[in-house]
């Protein structure tokens, strides 16, 4: 549709007169201002009609949206399957339920050994007892006297002591006994005899350099070692009391093989305490516990200690 011209005093007139003539609403107006006007001095003089071109709006083609492809639908599977009944139920078999079983605990049971029963008891086989090593011969003996003045005679002589060295021989035990004496005998027993333990080590060790076969020293001055003997056994009673009135163990001081055997020996018998050996050279020792196996049933509590350190009922 063409563009009409129309006027008007103002913008506004012009515009309703477009929509007179046109003969339609002013929203539905498609217009375009040519000139505003001008309303001139008073009203009178100079004055302009608005103008402007109009036509009815012409409507746009509608475009339609282009639908997306539809994907193809899913057959459902609309059948019902068929609900159990009560019967149903009833004829189904319960599920068996699998429990764990407890894990069986294996305990070892000790028994205690029949005593009265000796049948079942093997006895073990006896060591076959060994024959007794060869006494020495004269010949032997007077080389071994001999060894053994020049070596500690040298010694003695280097540390300006005069001592009388009395060697004799002991058949049963296939051993040679070397007693010294002399002035200041303190000197060469030493700290708990250990002075005189090296002695005797090293007098061992020139012996039998040369022997064929093992000679034992047993090197002793003013009857030292029986007096040590008779101290240990008595340290080793006392500690045995003191061990069952403490109920703790205890340890002694590190001691050579030879005074750790009369510990060992002393305690032997007792009928409540045991000895071990723990530790290396030269810090081996003996300990003394409370041996409860030993004593099976019996209380210390029933026991008195009287004066004499020992132990009566």
């Amino acid at each position: 549709m063409e563009y009409i011209e129309v006027t008007g005093k103002s913008v506004e007139e012009a515009i309703t007169n477009a929509c007179t003539k046109l003969g339609i609403p002013s929203d539905k107006l498609d217009y375009e201002v040519i000139e505003k006007g001008n309303s001139g001095f008073l009203g009178i003089f100079n004055s302009k009609p608005a103008k402007i071109k109009a036509r009815e709006k012409q409507e746009e083609p509608e475009v339609k949206a282009v639908e997306a492809p539809k994907k193809p639908e899913v057959p459902v599977n609309t059948e019902k399957k068929p609900e159990k009944k009560a019967d149903d139920f009833e004829k189904e078999e319960p599920k068996k339920e699998f429990k764990s079983e407890p894990k069986k605990e294996f305990k070892k049971e000790f028994k205690p050994a029949d005593n009265h029963n000796t049948e079942s008891v093997k006895e073990a086989p006896k060591a076959e007892a060994q024959p007794k090593a060869e006494p020495f011969t004269a010949e032997q003996k007077e080389d071994i006297k001999k060894d053994i003045k020049v070596f500690l005679d040298s010694m003695f002589g280097a540390m300006s002591m005069e001592v009388n060295v009395d060697i004799t021989f002991d058949d049963e035990e296939n051993s040679v006994n070397v007693d010294l004496s002399g002035d200041n005998m303190g000197v060469l027993i030493g700290k708990r005899g250990q002075t005189l333990d090296s002695i005797q080590y090293l007098t061992s060790l020139v012996i039998n350099k040369n022997s064929e076969k093992y000679v034992r020293v047993k090197l002793d001055t003013e009857n030292y070692r029986k007096r040590r003997k008779e101290t240990l056994e008595s340290l080793a009673k006392n500690i045995a009391y003191k061990v069952k009135r403490s109920r703790r163990s205890v340890a002694l001081e590190p001691m050579n093989p030879y005074e750790r055997r009369i510990i060992h020996s002393a305690l032997q018998g007792d009928k409540f305490v045991s000895t071990k050996s723990e530790g290396e050279e030269p810090f081996r020792h003996v300990v003394v516990y409370l041996d409860r196996e030993k004593a099976g049933n019996n209380r210390y509590s029933e026991h008195r200690y009287s004066d004499n350190n020992r132990y009566s009922r």
